[in-house]
């Protein structure tokens, strides 16, 4: 295995690491192609597709790969999403990292023609998890595994996603799932809950605002207040967990 010249951080060890052996994916938004680097050096029989919209990342996609000796293996395009995948490079994964819900969804959305051969996306929004979620419920794509986990002060969540598998979500609480994670939900770990806090605090003063203007958007506000008290369940069922250990 060839020394990499940089450092991956732990975010994309992980989300690498949901990536099977001999993959053939393509990374979207590649961040100079330090995933795909990263991924064929640990694995001789994996192959990639960079995608980078802007010029400067893409240039240095490219020395990136020459410079570890894997041009062979990955390939490096300038393309907006998933305008990058051909359907002669028969991808099987497709990873996104490192944006928003928002823009995750579009790209999905946008490129939908080009995820036909596609059996699992690895996918980690910094913000809106739930957009993407109900886009994969929505076009058949089936959350197998999620993560959550922090680094350098932020909290990230890794949603995976595959053809097959079973579907995680009850008809009765799907909208509270959509917005915290089905597994995620299931498996509270401390960093969990220590987003929820930071959430439910910033949720708390938007409603106090909201409701100080002039013509307040009561629906909205009645939304929020909904995903408040969620929130707030949550977090005293870590409070009843905590008061039992220290029993």
């Amino acid at each position: 295995m060839k020394q990499l010249n940089f450092k991956l951080s732990k975010r994309l060890i992980d989300v690498a690491n949901f990536l099977p052996t001999g993959a053939t994916f393509a990374d979207i938004g590649s961040d100079h192609a330090y995933l795909p680097c990263y991924v064929c050096s640990h694995d001789p029989t994996a192959t990639a597709i960079a995608g980078e919209v802007n010029q400067g990342p893409f240039d240095s996609a490219q020395a990136n790969v020459r410079l570890h000796g894997l041009a062979g293996r990955i390939t490096v395009r300038l393309g907006d999403g998933l305008d990058v995948v051909r359907e002669a490079d028969d991808i099987q994964q497709v990873v996104i990292a490192g944006m928003g819900g928002g823009l995750i969804k579009q790209i999905l959305s946008d490129g939908k023609d080009k995820l036909d051969t596609v059996n699992r996306m690895i996918l980690q929004p910094n913000v809106d998890a739930r957009k993407v979620r109900i886009w994969l419920h929505q076009e058949g794509f089936l959350l197998t595994e999620e993560r959550i986990m922090e680094e350098n002060g932020h909290i990230y969540e890794i949603l995976v996603a595959d053809r097959e598998g079973s579907d995680p979500y009850k008809d009765e609480i799907m909208d509270k799932q959509f917005l915290f994670g089905p597994y995620l939900l299931k498996d509270k770990s401390p960093v969990f809950y220590k987003k929820w806090r930071k959430e439910a605090d910033k949720l708390s003063l938007i409603i106090t605002q909201m409701e100080q203007a002039n013509n307040p958007d009561l629906k909205r506000i009645n939304q929020f207040k909904r995903e408040l008290i969620w929130m707030e369940e949550e977090l005293v069922h870590e409070q009843k967990s905590h008061s039992k250990n220290n029993f």
